[in-house]
């Protein structure tokens, strides 16, 4: 093999080297190049066929261009692989200064948000949060307070019974009792949670629905306090131009007993559709705790005097919010719940 076999041979090495575009053609033309039949290998092997005075000179340039050739093959692939890491660079490279997707946040539903506030309100009055079972009894529901099984007040809470004289409770005055007897008084409490009656669902009603109830027991107290607590409450939730009003009522578990009104915040109390041109719009009920509730707690009524009243969370959530469908509430539609996110 003369020089001029040799150029030719490195010529064919290094345009085939070249015009390798992936790893798997880099490792072919290795293969044609130096495998047990490649062509530099086989160029090697003829050596022995040449004269001896030519075999070292030929055999220097055969082994150089073997290493160029190898050196050519080793680059060659690790610029095939840079190449592979800088596509999949652009690929999979990420703009810091692209608008980022949007992220659902998680919030605290409404009614829950809305308790939190309301349980704030009365923390900041001096009153504990207390909170008591879902599944009452009959006598905490309705004997403690009042209500016997004859009273016609059982047909206005209708109630999903689990045994005979287990249920689910109609509201959460049953928390009074069992704060009554957990505590000498003075007592201050207020009790929120879920309750349940035999409602159809439609846009006022619903089954399952949320009451936060106040007690207040202490000598002396008297319906002036029971209406500046109220006061104080509501104008708290709904803003402090907003006016209350109590209009007599009847409650098995107080005595007297007040239906409690706060001025429509749309018309000012002038009357609209949205307080069906009353100027007001009813939120809760109240009243002086009934004697015979209190002897029921283990509490002297000849020593001590209280009052409660208790709001449903919804209709206040839907008075506070202007939400004309209690079922909104409990239908977990992003577009709605997200509107009271923060």
């Amino acid at each position: 093999m003369d020089d001029k076999q040799i150029h030719e041979l490195r010529i064919k090495a290094l345009a085939l080297i070249d015009s390798c575009s992936d790893l798997e053609e880099v490792e072919q033309a290795r293969v044609q190049l130096l495998g047990r039949k490649g062509s530099i290998t086989q160029a090697l092997r003829q050596l022995t066929e040449l004269p001896i005075s030519q075999r070292k000179l030929v055999g220097e340039r055969l082994n150089a261009l073997k290493k160029e050739v190898e050196q050519l093959i080793s680059d060659r692939i690790a610029q095939l692989e840079r190449q592979k890491l800088e596509h999949l660079y652009r690929a999979e490279a990420i703009d810091v200064t692209f608008p980022a997707k949007s992220v659902h946040r998680g919030y605290l539903h409404v009614l829950y948000r809305l308790i939190d506030e309301i349980c704030e309100i009365f923390h900041g009055i001096g009153y504990t949060v207390v909170e008591g079972p879902e599944i009452e009894s009959d006598y905490y529901n309705f004997e403690a307070l009042n209500i016997p099984q004859d009273h016609p007040a059982r047909d206005m809470l209708d109630s999903f019974y689990i045994e005979k004289d287990i249920l689910l409770r109609t509201h959460t005055s049953p928390v009074q009792i069992r704060a009554m007897e957990a505590s000498a008084p003075p007592i201050y409490v207020v009790a929120p949670g879920r309750v349940y009656r035999r409602d159809n669902p439609d846009a006022t009603r619903s089954p399952v629905f949320h009451q936060i109830e106040c007690l207040a027991v202490d000598k002396n107290l008297s319906v002036a306090e029971l209406k500046a607590t109220i006061d104080y409450v509501v104008r708290s939730i709904f803003g402090h131009d907003r006016k209350v009003r109590l209009r007599p009522d009847y409650f098995p578990f107080t005595e007297p007993s007040y239906e409690v009104s706060v001025s429509c915040g749309v018309c000012g109390g002038v009357g609209c559709r949205s307080c069906r041109f009353k100027g007001w719009l009813e939120i809760l009920g109240a009243g002086v705790v009934h004697p015979r509730v209190l002897q029921y707690g283990g509490i002297d009524p000849n020593e001590w005097r209280g009052f409660a009243f208790g709001m449903g969370i919804e209709r206040i959530a839907m008075l506070k919010y202007g939400v004309e469908d209690i079922r909104l509430f409990f239908e977990n539609d992003i577009r709605f719940t997200s509107q009271f996110g923060y």
